[in-house]
């Protein structure tokens, strides 16, 4: 039995107690009549459950009034009144409580559903703090080349990050901007609010003022509910706006007001809401060159650039390539649910630190990834989907780059390895070995894959 509330004469306490019973008051509880909702005890001592009760409470009860709290059928709690002393409770009293019956049941389901939800709050709550950890232990806390290629990067960030300045990130696509964005905001004085990420160039331009200021209900159609936007969401916190130079210009009109007065309204609404919030922007565009030909808005971009940050590309910071591929490497056996962590073919740092990287450190991450599913056990051999300079940087062979689809590829990778084995799976210097796999397993995806082999293999 869970008792929520207590009171006396004195005074009221909401409790949270729960108060262990004995089988005789259990049976008791269990046995209520369903036709009665208030019932009379006129000698609390000689029932088990309200003799438990007077004992826990140390009360000194001489009757007791219990008011069964049903809804549809379901008992829901109970009131209990205990009178001390004399005189005692009488039957009279029993239609007076019962009047109280409508309102305490609403009370009482009231306080349930507030329980309830309080409790959710607090789940929800801690679920966020371990996705913020998640965020921080993925990419925020551990910033590869911070020391070396990212030094200026970070000391720059760590001027900042304790304002509420906003802050402009510039670099290639796939420097990490929103790595350096989640940095910034973990270091700041905000990093317990929320960080909102927009990607501003995913987002359809009839959507994007929904998107980032709400929309009240029955705004527009299909507007059924109220919707907070990415703004609203960011309050007490920092939002990260990537990607900034895709922006429409009516979008950019809304933005800069959010920049001037830190306020928005939802679309529809007429009431201003105030916001507390960081905004951090990124784009790969050349945002001056935009203004001049009148593609972005010449006072908002004085309003973003207030401290900008240059990342630069990974072609620059050569230093880092070895540090960032054991990192993805040990990030991707995680991902891939791998159960060790394959090396690298010797030379394998020489041949990453030659090339000129034109998707930076998001392609390096792709190619870890891609030899980590073609060869999951090792050891991992680039040379096949790094060009060599004697080709063009984009020319990969054809079978990687004849599909986007994870299931061909590796059905292309498998025909490629049968070929070479001349139809062998098993044994030394069979597919399965060359793959690392089981045998057993790569005759399984052969058959899904309708790759022959053995006798029925032909070149």
């Amino acid at each position: 039995m869970t008792i929520i509330a207590h009171a006396d004469e004195a005074m009221g306490e909401k409790l949270d107690l729960i108060v262990p019973l004995p089988e005789d008051a259990l049976k008791m509880g269990r046995n209520i009549p369903s036709d009665r909702d208030v019932l009379l005890i006129e000698n609390p001592e000689d029932f088990p459950l309200s003799r438990h009760v007077i004992k826990m409470f140390d009360l000194a009860s001489s009757s007791v009034i219990f008011l069964i709290l049903r809804s549809k059928n379901k008992i829901v709690g109970n009131f209990v009144l205990h009178s001390v002393g004399e005189p005692k409770f009488r039957k009279s009293h029993l239609d007076l409580v019962e009047s109280l019956k409508s309102p305490m049941k609403i009370a009482m389901s009231n306080t349930l559903k507030l329980r309830e939800v309080t409790k959710l709050k607090d789940i929800l709550a801690d679920d966020n703090r371990y996705l913020h950890g998640e965020l921080r232990r993925l990419s925020g806390d551990e910033i590869i080349g911070a020391n070396f290629g990212l030094n200026d990067v970070m000391q720059k960030a760590g001027h900042v990050a304790s304002l509420d300045s906003p802050v402009l990130l510039l670099g290639e696509t796939g420097v990490g901007k929103d790595v350096v964005a989640n940095a910034i905001h973990y270091s700041s004085n905000r990093k317990n609010g929320p960080f909102v990420c927009v990607n501003c160039g995913a987002i359809p331009d009839a959507l994007i003022d929904s998107e980032l200021f709400g929309h009240e209900k029955g705004a527009f159609t299909g507007a059924l509910t109220q919707k907070r936007g990415r703004f609203e969401r960011a309050d007490k916190g920092t939002i990260f706006l990537d990607e900034i130079g895709e922006l429409p210009l009516q979008a950019q009109v809304r933005l800069l007001r959010v920049l001037q007065s830190k306020e928005i309204e939802r679309i529809g609404g007429d009431k201003t809401i105030q916001l507390d919030l960081r905004i951090i922007a990124a784009t790969n565009r050349d945002l001056e060159k935009m203004v001049r030909n009148g593609d972005f808005r010449e006072d908002l971009w004085f309003r973003l650039n207030v401290f900008p940050i240059m990342i630069p590309p990974l072609r620059e910071r050569r230093q880092d390539i070895p540090a960032l591929l054991q990192h993805f490497i040990s990030l991707k056996v995680r991902e891939l649910k791998l159960s060790h962590i394959p090396e690298a073919v010797p030379g394998s740092i020489d041949m990453l630190m030659n090339y000129e990287w034109p998707g930076n450190v998001r392609e390096l991450s792709n190619i870890v990834e891609r030899a980590m599913i073609l060869s999951p056990a090792g050891p991992l051999d680039f040379s096949d989907l790094i060009p060599s300079k004697e080709k063009k940087s984009h020319e990969l062979p054809t079978y990687f780059i004849s599909t986007d689809n994870l299931e061909q590829l590796i059905s292309n990778h498998i025909k490629k390895v049968v070929e070479r084995t001349k139809g062998k799976v098993h044994g030394s210097g069979g597919a399965a070995e060359i793959l690392g796999v089981n045998p057993s397993s790569l005759r399984g995806k052969m058959r899904k894959y309708g790759i022959k082999h053995g006798r029925n293999f032909k070149e």
